[in-house]
C-alpha cells in the first residue's frame, strides 16, 4: 500500500459518519434493551451484530483510505458487472423476506446487493462521464446514461425491492450539476403530478383537462402559432395521455398490494388507521410523545411495547423523537445537513470529472435516503422501506454506505493528483 499522509483526509466528514453511526447504534440498543439482554457485546441481538457491523465497517474505511484512489475510477466497470451479476443472481437464488426477493444466504449472514448496486452505479457513470467528452444533448449519451441507472433500478425492482429502486432517481441530481437540461427535471414532475392525479380522478378526465390546457396554450398564450408548434404541442398531448392512460395499470402491476394501499393512504382515499396506516400513525404517536427533550434513554414506552413494526430498521427515527424528543431529532437532522452539504463542498473543490461527480452521487443517495425515510415516519411520504444512512440497523446497509463515502473521502484526500 503506497504511503498516505492522514493530514490529506477530511476529517470533518469523518467526524460526522461516526457521530451519526455510534448515535444510530445507541437507539438500536434502546430498541433491542430489556433486562435479560442489557449486555452490550450480546451477538444474538441486533444491537450486538450492528456493533459487529460496525467494527467491519471501520476496518473497511481504513482500508479504502490506505489504498491507492486510482483503483476506484480503473475498476468501476468491474465492479459494476460484478454487482448487475449478484443482482441477477438474486433473482433465482435469494430468498424472500418482507415480499421482496432481495436477499442472498451466505451462512449466517444475509446479502442484500440491491445496497451495493447504489455504490457500483455511482462508480460505473461517474467513469462514463468523465471518460469522454460528454454531451448531454446527444440522445447517444442520454440513453447510455439511463441504461447505466435503469438497468440495476429494474433488476431491483424485478425483486420487489420498490424503495431501492427508487432510490436512483438520485442521480439525477448530479446528471443536473454536469449539465443535463433542466426539462428533464421538469419533465419529470410533471410525471410525478400526472401519476398522482391519475390516481384521485377519472383518467379520462384528467386527458380532457390536458387537451384544454394544450389548446389554450396554442391559441391564447402562443404568440406565434407555426406548424412546428402544432405538432409539438399534439406530440406533448398524446405522450401524455399515454401516460395518463398506463398509470392505473403500473400502478397495478408493478407495486405490491400493501404499497398501492399506503399510498392510497397518504393521499387520503383509504382510512385505515389499523392496517397499513399503522406503522406510521404509532411512529407519529411515538414521536409526539417524545416532547422537546424526550422521555429519556431506554424510557421509550411505545419503544418497548413494539407498537411500532422494523423500529430498528425503518422507523428507527420514531426511537430518537420519543427519547431524546425535539431537540434530539434536530440533532440528527442537523448532523445529516452538515454532512450533506459538506460533501457538496467537497465535491464542488474536485479537479477531476470522476470525483465531482461520484462525490454529488453519494450526497444525492445520501439525501434521498435521509429525505423518504425520514418522510415516510412522519407521513409525509408512503412507507417504501428504505434504511436511514448509517443508523439504521443492518449489515448490508451499513457497509455499502461507509464504502459509498470513504470512497469519495479517499478521491478528495488526492484531488490535485487525481486530474
Amino acid at each position: 500500500m503506497p504511503q498516505t499522509d492522514t493530514k490529506r483526509f477530511d476529517w470533518l466528514a469523518i467526524i460526522l459518519y461516526l457521530a451519526i453511526a455510534i448515535f444510530g447504534w445507541v437507539n438500536i440498543y434502546a430498541v433491542c434493551y430489556d433486562e435479560v439482554h442489557a449486555q452490550v457485546f450480546d451477538f444474538s441481538r441486533q444491537h450486538g451484530k450492528q456493533l459487529l457491523w460496525m467494527g467491519i465497517g471501520f476496518l473497511l474505511a481504513i482500508f479504502v483510505l490506505l489504498i491507492e484512489p486510482r483503483i476506484f475510477s480503473q475498476t468501476s466497470y468491474l465492479i459494476y458487472g460484478v454487482v448487475l451479476l449478484l443482482l441477477v443472481a438474486t433473482l433465482f437464488i435469494g430468498t424472500v423476506t418482507n415480499g421482496g426477493k432481495s436477499w442472498i444466504n451466505l451462512g449466517s449472514f444475509k446479502l442484500q446487493p440491491s445496497e451495493f448496486a447504489k455504490f457500483a452505479t455511482a462508480l460505473a457513470v461517474a467513469k462514463y462521464v468523465s471518460a469522454i467528452d460528454i454531451d448531454y444533448r446527444l440522445w447517444r449519451t442520454r440513453f447510455t446514461l439511463a441504461l447505466l441507472v435503469l438497468v440495476p433500478a429494474g433488476l431491483i425492482l424485478l425483486q420487489h425491492d420498490t424503495g431501492s429502486a427508487l432510490v436512483f432517481a438520485a442521480f439525477l441530481i448530479p446528471f443536473f450539476r454536469e449539465g443535463l437540461s433542466h426539462m428533464i427535471f421538469l419533465y419529470g414532475l410533471l410525471a410525478v403530478a400526472l401519476f398522482i392525479a391519475a390516481l384521485l380522478v377519472n383518467p379520462y378526465l384528467l386527458i380532457g383537462i390536458l387537451l384544454l390546457l394544450c389548446l389554450l396554450y396554442l391559441f391564447v398564450w402562443l404568440s406565434k402559432r407555426t406548424s412546428k408548434n402544432y405538432w409539438h404541442t399534439a406530440l406533448f398531448f398524446i405522450l401524455c395521455s399515454m401516460f395518463t392512460l398506463s398509470v392505473d395499470f403500473a400502478f397495478e402491476q408493478v407495486l405490491e398490494s400493501h404499497q398501492r394501499d399506503r399510498i392510497y393512504v397518504l393521499l387520503g382515499k383509504i382510512e385505515d388507521p389499523k392496517g397499513v396506516g399503522y406503522n406510521q400513525d404509532q411512529a407519529k404517536i411515538a414521536i409526539g410523545s417524545g416532547g422537546i427533550v424526550g422521555k429519556g434513554f431506554l424510557n421509550g414506552t411505545i419503544t418497548k411495547a413494539d407498537f411500532v413494526p422494523e423500529q430498528e430498521t425503518d422507523f428507527i427515527f420514531c426511537t430518537v423523537g420519543e427519547e431524546w424528543g425535539f431537540l434530539g431529532s434536530l440533532t440528527l437532522v442537523a448532523l445529516y445537513i452538515g454532512l450533506l452539504v459538506h460533501l457538496i463542498t467537497m465535491a464542488e473543490r474536485q479537479r477531476s470529472t470522476f470525483s465531482r461527480f461520484y462525490g454529488y452521487s453519494v450526497a444525492s443517495i445520501l439525501f434521498f435516503h435521509v429525505m423518504v425515510n425520514i418522510g415516510m415516519v412522519l407521513g409525509l411520504v408512503p412507507v417504501i422501506g428504505i434504511p436511514l444512512p448509517f443508523f439504521s440497523y443492518g449489515g448490508s446497509s451499513f457497509l455499502a454506505f461507509t464504502l459509498l463515502l470513504f470512497v469519495f473521502i479517499r478521491q478528495d484526500a488526492d484531488r490535485n493528483a487525481l486530474i
